[in-house]
């Protein structure tokens, strides 16, 4: 059994160490974070620790905090022998200098601490800087999920980008769509089986073709009355987003 470290006890690291917990061939030996309240929920668990010194060796080192905080960790880190990965999709495997045994082990979602995910379909993107490192890595990945993907650290920069677009910026959209619904005092569930068919269409055909609306049609009519219900940064977003929709679509109009 191949024995594990994890570095951090946010929500990634919650999450996959939930995961890995229930794997036969891979086990957490100890949770490291240098705030020792927050080790309060693995306590009962595993053994934890918020001090450096009292880091246990392992197998692998997984890293999974913040992105300013991977550098000054692995500067500090004491049995250097060990195969250590980090789990930031925005992050080169370069910054894990100095080391002989260096990888990524990325997966590809939003977590919440309290909200339950299915690992089986999470993909995970993996890179390492030999083979052998990369094999002990798709074996650690696949016993948690079935989406499996060796990408290297420019596609995974290019990827994490893509990212932010279809996740972070489309939360955002749905957060202005709620602040007008209830600005306007109509149930913001109303839109949500609208939300659900858009998603379906986008991972069932490509979001290219799926495209509709009014900046899609060019109808200005429309376009023109939404903007004039607009203020703000939200007539500005519903403008540029139009004008690219536009650009994008043009050959159609």
């Amino acid at each position: 059994m191949k024995s594990i470290v994890l570095f951090g006890a946010g929500n990634v690291a919650t999450h996959l160490f939930r995961a890995i917990s229930n794997t036969r061939n891979f086990r957490v030996v100890q949770v490291y974070n240098r705030t020792p309240a927050n080790l309060v929920p693995f306590q009962t668990l595993v053994d934890t620790t918020s001090k450096m010194e009292e880091v246990k060796p392992a197998d692998i080192y997984l890293i999974a905090v913040k992105d300013d905080a991977i550098l000054p960790l692995v500067k500090e880190l004491i049995f250097r022998q060990a195969l250590v990965v980090h789990t930031a999709g925005a992050v080169s495997i370069d910054a894990l200098e100095n080391l002989d045994r260096k990888g990524i082990f990325y997966p590809l979602q939003t977590f919440s601490k309290t909200k339950k995910v299915d690992f089986k379909n999470i993909p995970i993107c993996l890179e390492a800087t030999n083979p052998q490192d990369l094999e002990l890595l798709e074996e650690l990945a696949g016993s948690i999920s079935e989406k499996i993907f060796r990408i290297n650290s420019e596609q995974r920069r290019s990827l994490h980008v893509a990212a932010v677009f279809v996740s972070n910026f489309v939360n955002y959209l749905y957060s202005e769509g709620e602040a007008i619904c209830k600005e306007n005092n109509i149930p913001f569930e109303i839109l949500h089986p609208l939300i659900l068919e858009t998603a379906v269409k986008a991972t069932g055909m490509s979001p290219l073709a799926a495209q509709t609306g009014p900046a899609k049609r060019n109808d200005t009519q429309v376009i023109q009355s939404h903007l004039e219900l607009l203020t703000g940064d939200q007539q500005t977003i519903y403008s540029l987003i139009t004008q690219s929709i536009q650009n994008l679509h043009g050959k159609e109009l």
